[in-house]
C-alpha cells in the first residue's frame, strides 16, 4: 500500500530516476502509482504523510488564493489537477487525503504524456470532510470540520479558478478530479465556456470506454448504432460515458443526439431510469429517462432490455452477479461486459467471474487490472479500461496546440485514435486496448488527433500549425535521459 507514496517520494529525491524507472517499467509500476494502490494510499495518507507534494488551498485562505498560488515555486504551469476529495474513486469522502490522486495523475501526465514535471501542479481544495473517521483521526492533515456547501463552497472555487487564469493565463489546463456528482457537473458546465477545463471522471472515462467499445466491434460484430447499452450507475462516469457514446452514434447516423440516447439505458440505486421518475431525478439523469415501464433491478433490466453491452460504473462491488452475467450470455453470442469501478474491491465483477459465468464467451474489460484467467484449458486476457490511456495524451494535445477550450469533438478524436491502435495481435487475445508498453507512442498519436481537432475548430492558438503533429508531439515530450559516457 505505502509503495505508491514511497515511489512518489522517491520522485522528489531524484526526479529523473523516478520517471526513467516509471517509463521503462510502466506496465509493472502503473498499478503502484495509480489505481488500485493509490486508493489505499489515500485512505492512509495522513499516517504515511512525509511532506507536502502539492498545493493545499483551504477555506482559511479565502480572499488570498492568488497569493497562495504565487507562493508555488514554479511559474510556468501547463496542467493543474485539482480535487476537493469528496468522492475519491469508489471510496467516498477522504478530504485532503485525496491529494494522492492529483499527485498520481500528474506523475502519469509526465511519464505517459511527456508533460514536463515542473509544468504540473497538484491542488487539493480543503473545505472540510464529512468522514467522521477522519474528523476523529489525530493524523488527519486537513480542516477538522464538516464540508462547506452552497455559496461558501462555490465562492472559494470561483476565487481559485479566477486566480488560476490570472496567474497562469487561459491556456493552462485545469483537470477536475474526484468531485462529488452534484459539484462535478456544475463546475464543468460553469467553467467549460470560460476556462480550459476537463473532468477526467466524466470526460476521460467516457473517452477511454468509447474507444474500448469501438475496438470491441471487431470481436462482437456490427456497428456502434447496432448495439444496445445498459449501465449500472448513473453518476459522473455513467452519464458521461453514455453521452459520448450517444454523440458518436449521432455522428455516424447523422441523427439527433436525443434519438441516439434511446439505445442507452441507465440503472441507478432506485432501478431503471424512466420517464415516470423524471420529477425526482437529478438534472444530469433526466436525458436518460425513457418511456418504459419501471424496472426494479439490474437482473430484470438485462432480461427485459436485452442489452449487447453491459457497463458498470456504480462504485459498488459484486453487483454483476452470476445471474446477471448468465442473462447477458443467454441473450448474446459474445456479450461485452465492462466492470469499470475502482479500486479492485469495488469492481462489479472479476475477470474470472465474467469468463466463467459466460462460459468463456464474454469480452471483458475493467477499471482496475486483473490477471489472465484460465478457463476450460484456454487463457483469457482482459483489457483495462484505464483513463491513463486517454488523459495524458489528451492533455498533451491541448498543451501543444495552445487550445483555449475543450470540445466534445476532441474527446471523440481521442477515442478514435486509441481504438485505431488496437492491433490484430491484441484482438487475437480478446483485448480491446493496446499494450501499456507502447503508451508514449499511443499518447503522441492521441495528442496529435486532439491538436488537429483544436486547429480544425479554431480553438488552437499556437501558430502556425505544425505539418506533422505526431512528430511535433513526440518532440515536445519530456524524456528523463541519462548521458552515455562510453
Amino acid at each position: 500500500m505505502v509503495s505508491s507514496l514511497l515511489l512518489v517520494n522517491d520522485g522528489e529525491r531524484n526526479e529523473r530516476l523516478f520517471y526513467k524507472l516509471l517509463i521503462d517499467n510502466v506496465e509493472e509500476l502503473l498499478p503502484v502509482v495509480y489505481t488500485p494502490t493509490v486508493g489505499e494510499a489515500c485512505q492512509k495518507y495522513g499516517s504515511i504523510f512525509r511532506r507536502p507534494q502539492g498545493l493545499y488551498i483551504s477555506l482559511k485562505e479565502k480572499g488570498k488564493v492568488l497569493e497562495v498560488l504565487k507562493n508555488w515555486p514554479e511559474r510556468s504551469i501547463q496542467v493543474i489537477v485539482v480535487t476537493d476529495g469528496e468522492r475519491i474513486l469508489g471510496l467516498g469522502d477522504l478530504g485532503t487525503q485525496g491529494m494522492g490522486i492529483p499527485v498520481g495523475k500528474l506523475a502519469l501526465y509526465t511519464a505517459l504524456g511527456g508533460v514536463r514535471p515542473s509544468s504540473c501542479l497538484p491542488v487539493t481544495i480543503d473545505v472540510g470532510t464529512n468522514n467522521e473517521k477522519l474528523l476523529n483521526d489525530e493524523f488527519y492533515i486537513g480542516l477538522k470540520q464538516k464540508r462547506a456547501t452552497g455559496k461558501e463552497y462555490y465562492d472559494l472555487l470561483h476565487e481559485f479558478m479566477s486566480a488560476v487564469k490570472q496567474n497562469y493565463g487561459e491556456k493552462v489546463l485545469v483537470q477536475f478530479e474526484d468531485f462529488a456528482n452534484h459539484n462535478a457537473f456544475e463546475l464543468l458546465a460553469k467553467y467549460g465556456t470560460t476556462h480550459l477545463v476537463f473532468n477526467d471522471d466524466i470526460q476521460g472515462t467516457a473517452s477511454v470506454v468509447l474507444a474500448g467499445v469501438v475496438a470491441a466491434l471487431k470481436l462482437i460484430g456490427g456497428t456502434l448504432p447496432d448495439h444496445k447499452f445498459l449501465f449500472l450507475g448513473a453518476g459522473e462516469a455513467g452519464t458521461g460515458i453514455a453521452e459520448l457514446i450517444a454523440l458518436e452514434i449521432s455522428k455516424q447516423t447523422k441523427a439527433p443526439v436525443e434519438e441516439s440516447r434511446k439505445k442507452i439505458y441507465l440503472v441507478d440505486s432506485k432501478g431503471l431510469i424512466v420517464s415516470s421518475r423524471k420529477n425526482s431525478l437529478q438534472h444530469f439523469k433526466k436525458p436518460w429517462a425513457h418511456d418504459h415501464e419501471p424496472v426494479g433491478t439490474l437482473l430484470e433490466a438485462v432480461k427485459i432490455i436485452k442489452p449487447t453491452v453491459l457497463v458498470g460504473s456504480s462504485g459498488v462491488g459484486k453487483t454483476f452477479t452470476k445471474e446477471v452475467i448468465e442473462a447477458m450470455a443467454s441473450n448474446n453470442k459474445i456479450p461485452l461486459i465492462l466492470a469499470l469501478s475502482n479500486p479492485t474491491s469495488q469492481s462489479e465483477c472479476t475477470a474470472e467471474e465474467a469468463y466463467t459465468w459466460s462460459e468463456g464467451r464474454a469480452i471483458f474489460a475493467s477499471g482496475s487490472p486483473f490477471d489472465p484467467v484460465e478457463y476450460n484449458g484456454k487463457v483469457y486476457y482482459s483489457g483495462q479500461s484505464n483513463n491513463a490511456y486517454i488523459f495524458p495524451g489528451f492533455g498533451l494535445g491541448l498543451v501543444i496546440s495552445g487550445a483555449i477550450r475543450v470540445h466534445d469533438d476532441m474527446l471523440l478524436a481521442a477515442s478514435e485514435s486509441l481504438a485505431k491502435q488496437v492491433t490484430d495481435e491484441h484482438y487475437a487475445k480478446g483485448l480491446t486496448y493496446p499494450s501499456f508498453t507502447d503508451i508514449r507512442k499511443i499518447s503522441a498519436n492521441i495528442a496529435a488527433s486532439v491538436a488537429a481537432k483544436a486547429y480544425e475548430l479554431g480553438l488552437a492558438t499556437r501558430l502556425p500549425r505544425p505539418e506533422n503533429l505526431v512528430k511535433y508531439a513526440e518532440s515536445c515530450m519530456y524524456s528523463p535521459l541519462y548521458r552515455n559516457y562510453r
